[in-house]
């Protein structure tokens, strides 16, 4: 599997439709989506195992995985109407993911691997903490996205659960104007991606 490949593909992801600001909706910009994915294959967690999306949106970090060769995705996400986009997303794209509408507090399915781009807390502090704890809970390898300057408290957090986080790596990841709050057309913000193991 080639990286610009999988981009290219992940460029057809559709994003939100009707983003609810509470529970952050962003689209994960293909291009990091496909870079996270194949650091994540290229370390040899992603082919042939079964990987979860925490929070997964519209699908684009399971279609990420799904087209680089995981043996079964499933994501799991709070909100039906991101939903029925992910599930078209899989279908239009070819890939065989399991989509359930389930608050992540409730997901009991171990995986090989958790990848995830959780809420950043912007909007409710501290959002992230649950699907760092539940990520943890249901695997030893996690790929997770954070605002960078929060990097410190995600390593002592997972310190703490018995865990080592290291960076992987650092992006621009730009936010367009999506809700009346919003003051810019796009603002730029520093994301993290860490893996935790």
């Amino acid at each position: 599997m080639k990286k610009k490949e999988l981009e290219i593909s992940l460029q057809k992801v559709r994003g939100f439709e009707d983003p609810d600001p509470s529970l952050e909706q962003y689209a994960t910009p293909a291009a990091i989506a496909a870079d996270v994915i194949f650091s994540a294959y290229s370390a040899g967690d992603i082919a042939g195992l079964k990987v979860a999306d925490l929070g997964c949106g519209t699908g684009m970090l399971s279609v990420g995985a799904s087209l680089a060769g995981a043996g079964s995705v499933k994501g799991f996400d709070i909100s039906g109407k991101a939903l029925e986009i992910a599930r078209r997303n899989a279908l239009e794209l070819g890939c065989c993911i399991e989509f359930e509408e389930k608050d992540i507090l409730s997901v009991d399915e171990p995986a090989d691997t958790v990848i995830m781009n959780p809420p950043f807390g912007c909007q409710n502090r501290n959002a992230d903490r649950p699907f760092l704890r539940k990520a943890m809970e249901l695997s030893d390898c996690v790929y997770s996205f954070h605002m960078e300057n929060s990097l410190e408290f995600v390593t002592g957090f997972c310190r703490r659960e018995g865990r080592e986080a290291t960076l992987c790596k650092t992006y621009k990841y730009e936010i367009p104007h999506t809700f009346a709050f919003h003051k810019k057309a796009k603002q730029t913000v520093d994301v993290a991606v860490v893996v935790i193991r």
